[in-house]
């Protein structure tokens, strides 16, 4: 019994284990990106279900969320909650155009589909000149 032959357990163990963990590591990887297409697709059919709604709600907070940047590219997803007549709240994910016309305290008329925002109708303020 040498030197090496403390090893070769060890060494056989590796060999053996490696390839399966490299495997149980691509299946997890797999997985997670079936699950998110799965649940994107359950969402997208949900929102199409529901009814196409028209409510007076106004802006009460706006926010955004940067993902990446480093040695990738950064991409902002900008949101904002609205509130409903009832105190009821909902956020929405918007275009980042659509961000930046709407204003904290802006009232009017909230257009959107489940969990899908579909624009903001401000109200139109009569401004008189009475001298």
């Amino acid at each position: 019994m040498g030197f090496d032959d403390g090893f070769s357990i060890f060494d056989n163990l590796l060999f053996n284990f490696g390839p399966i963990f490299m495997v149980i590591i691509f299946a997890l990887v797999i997985g997670g990106f079936i699950y998110a297409i799965f649940k994107g697709v359950k969402q997208w059919n949900h929102n199409n279900g529901q009814p196409k709604l028209s409510v007076q709600a106004k802006v009460v907070t706006k926010r955004t969320a940067v993902r990446g940047g480093g040695e990738t590219t950064a991409s902002t997803d900008y949101y904002v909650t609205f509130e409903y007549s009832s105190g009821d709240r909902s956020e929405f994910e918007v275009a980042g155009n659509e961000f930046g016309l709407l204003v904290e305290g802006d009232a009017g008329e909230l257009h959107f589909q489940g969990t899908r925002y579909q624009g903001f109708t401000r109200n139109r303020e009569i401004v008189s000149n009475q001298s």
